[in-house]
């Protein structure tokens, strides 16, 4: 649910006009198109994380009971409105067991099945090989761990609340799952389970402030309190240069920033400009040192600047941050897929002032006399906060339902390929501790210790 907040969306209004009240008009200005800072293209996560194994000393889980383990197979036989898939659960295994009367065999198959489906409920069922340039750093596997959440599900006979509590708290992801319920082809199914795997890929809760732009959205929005304060349209990456997906901690904005070209775009221009006619590169405020393969280039703030008048500090190793440009043009355009991979701001006065003003504590005079002084000046934040850089090809419509949009650099494709695949393997295991190893002979390895957890198949307690 959306919070009221005491910063207001009205409040943010009045600010904006304040702040810029102090800003010349000369900041504003728009010279011709050019290219800002290159996103350090890295390779994608292809592997999965190694479960964690415990003993079955170490878990100290009661047993299943009949009801608790009906209570599961009812949620695993609806879990495909939750966007998964009931097989992956192994609903036959905990049917058998039940039949059995086996208690030893329904405590591991039930714990298996739990364990996995609440691994894909909090953390996505999607391989890390099928997220492509997915970065984001997921903190729900320390703020929920599984095994404390099975122990309490067991005891106060709730299965169902458990696990439908680890879904995503966010409005957006109840109208996914809302969506799912009514999709009218298998296609349009499959593409809202990948938005739906999206999210749960992030934090479960995105915090109470934060700024998030959605790539194939070109929007970029402030949140404070859940309520959105400001929206600006954003230009992201080409394909040949797509912006990931991260989610770093914003610490500061700087205005009237410099900045240090990427050899790459030394490369494409500015270095022969260099070397045949430093006078007109002087002129587009570049200073540089060395020469060939030394030449480091730093480009003075000013109108030209290519960072424009701000840049959010966001430290990754991807440098990906939101920034300003002198090219408001490309802010008019349907598809605004034309940067190297940084974000494009646009109203980055606006932007900037909200952040100085909102989130490092300086009045719309301080900001505004930043920023008619032409000089670098840096307002850290008082608490950081995050930026979520996502990719959602399916978001509200403003009406109560969703809109698909396109897949501007074809991530839904792997997404979807995974669904007829195994999934993700649970986060945790069981296993029994294994037996002591007696060396036969004297130069036989050492006994593993008595406490060592066993090596268990990916998806499987080990419970025997």
């Amino acid at each position: 649910m959306v919070k009221n907040s005491p910063f207001s969306a009205s409040a943010a209004a009045l600010l904006l006009p304040l702040t810029l009240a102090a800003v010349p008009a000369f900041a504003q200005t728009a010279p011709t198109d050019v290219k800002e800072d290159s996103v350090i293209l890295q390779p994608d996560k292809v592997t999965d994380d190694a479960p964690v194994v415990e003993t079955l000393a170490e878990a100290n889980l009661p047993s299943w009971s009949k009801d608790n383990a009906r209570a599961l197979l009812d949620f695993i036989a609806a879990v495909e409105g939750e966007g998964l898939f009931a097989k992956d659960y192994d609903p036959q295994a905990i049917e058998a067991a039940l039949a059995s009367g086996n208690q030893a065999q329904l405590d591991k198959v039930a714990t298996d099945s739990f364990l996995l489906l609440a691994t894909h409920l909090r953390d996505g069922r999607t391989p890390n090989a099928a997220r492509k340039q997915w970065f984001m750093t997921d903190s729900d596997a320390d703020s929920t761990p599984l095994l404390p959440l099975l122990s309490y599900a067991l005891t106060a006979n709730d299965i169902p609340l458990v696990l439908g509590g680890l879904n995503p708290v966010h409005p957006s992801f109840a109208l996914l799952k809302a969506a799912l319920a009514s999709a009218k082809t298998p296609a349009e199914a499959d593409v809202i389970r990948v938005n739906m795997e999206r999210w749960r890929w992030m934090p479960r809760d995105l915090g109470a402030g934060y700024v998030v732009s959605n790539v194939p959205e070109y929007m970029t929005r402030v949140v404070h309190e859940g309520v959105v304060i400001a929206t600006h349209k954003a230009v992201v990456g080409k394909p040949s240069t797509p912006t990931p997906q991260l989610n770093p901690l914003a610490t500061g904005i700087i205005v009237n920033p410099t900045w240090t070209l990427p050899r790459s775009i030394i490369n494409e221009g500015i270095g022969a400009t260099i070397a045949s006619n430093p006078a007109r590169a002087r002129a587009q405020g570049y200073t540089w040192t060395g020469k060939g393969n030394t030449l480091s280039v730093v480009q003075q703030p000013g109108p030209g600047n290519a960072l424009g008048v701000m840049k959010m500090e966001m430290l990754n190793p991807h440098a990906i941050y939101l920034h300003d440009t002198p090219s408001k043009g490309a802010f008019a355009a349907e598809k605004r897929a034309f940067s190297h991979g940084c974000i494009r701001t646009e109203k980055a006065l606006h932007f900037s002032g909200l952040m100085a003003v909102m989130f490092a504590g300086k009045s719309p005079e301080e900001f505004g006399e930043a920023i008619a002084s032409g000089k670098t000046t840096r307002f850290g934040f008082d608490k950081p906060f995050p930026v979520y850089v996502a990719y959602w090809t399916v978001v509200p419509d403003g009406k109560g339902g969703v809109k698909k949009l396109a897949d501007l650099y074809g991530r839904d494709a792997p997404v979807v390929a995974s669904f007829s695949k195994p999934g993700r393997p649970a986060a945790v295991l069981v296993s029994p501790a294994p037996p002591q190893i007696v060396p036969t002979v004297a130069a036989a390895r050492p006994a593993a210790s008595a406490s060592a957890p066993r090596a268990a198949a990916p998806g499987m307690s080990g419970i025997y």
